[in-house]
């Protein structure tokens, strides 16, 4: 499975230029993509993926 980090509620952009993304399911921040680092760390895709609930706005 290829987790699209962009389209998980989890998935959070920080102010940190060093850590600019963060995974708020398993308290990380990241320069990387947060489901490249789950992956590397683990050797299995990431297990807490939970799609966004669609937005009004992109209607």
């Amino acid at each position: 499975m290829n987790v699209n980090c962009f389209k998980c509620q989890y998935f959070k952009v920080t102010w940190d230029p060093q850590t600019p993304r963060a995974c708020v399911a398993y308290g990380f921040k990241t320069k990387q993509i947060p489901s490249v680092v789950v992956k590397q760390s683990s050797g299995t895709d990431c297990l807490k993926f939970v799609p966004k609930a669609e937005s009004r706005r992109m209607q």
